[in-house]
């Protein structure tokens, strides 16, 4: 006689058995004989690909002062009033801190808890970008917190185009492998956040920013 457990248990192994079914999805992409892919002939329009097909939006301006234009322009399309502003030699030549407050937008160098979670949008350098993934590499460090680019709902990050690796693989040569050496952390950013979690429905902006850019200092851009 079949008890109640036992055709709890016949029932699981069947959709156990039946969930591990091969499905309908398509096979995923080729990538070749090796596993390394490069940037092709062009790496900023790589990125710019990759990285618009994974939901955020590359901005590429040939100078400094395009890129700052360009950040406040965002800024000021966002009505964004409380702006976290990050570190790094990049974003110290733009005097990003000096241009937001000379329009009346508060920017937050150093914050606290509660200013990371108010803040309307925040301003990042970048380590790296990888073309072949159009991600944006970020590492902890003084004037960088991870939370500079994981709390506000619009993230900006500012990069030149001498931080482009070709390759994810690039990134892991880059970062070296000596231990002591190695930052606390390393965000790898695609887009703006997603998660699946619910119904299995994608979802963009639950966890982090619903909306990223990248503006990206080329002095070739427009040159023929």
């Amino acid at each position: 006689m079949t008890t109640t457990r036992e055709q709890m248990l016949q029932r699981i192994r069947a959709a156990t058995a039946e969930g591990n079914r091969a499905g309908g999805s398509p096979a995923l992409p080729q990538r070749g004989t090796i596993g390394y892919q490069g940037a092709g002939g062009d790496p900023v329009a790589r990125f710019r690909d990759e990285f618009a097909a994974a939901g955020g939006r590359t901005h590429v301006v040939a100078d400094h002062a395009a890129a700052a234009a360009a950040v406040l322009d965002l800024v000021r399309a966002r009505s964004a009033r409380r702006v976290l502003v990050g570190g790094g030699e990049v974003l110290a030549a733009l005097r990003i801190v000096e241009r937001l407050r000379d329009v009346g937008i508060e920017a937050i160098t150093e914050a606290d808890r509660d200013a990371f979670f108010q803040a309307d949008l925040g301003i990042t350098g970048v380590d790296y970008l990888i073309a072949e993934t159009g991600s944006a590499i970020l590492t902890t460090r003084s004037g960088q917190p991870r939370s500079l680019s994981l709390l506000p709902p619009v993230h900006i990050a500012v990069a030149e185009r001498r931080q482009i690796l070709p390759d994810l693989f690039d990134l892991f040569v880059a970062l070296g492998s000596v231990p002591e050496e190695l930052p606390a952390s390393v965000s790898i950013i695609t887009g703006p956040s997603k998660t699946g979690d619910i119904e299995l429905r994608l979802v963009t902006g639950v966890h982090g920013p619903g909306e990223i850019h990248v503006v990206l200092i080329d002095p070739g851009v427009g040159l023929s």
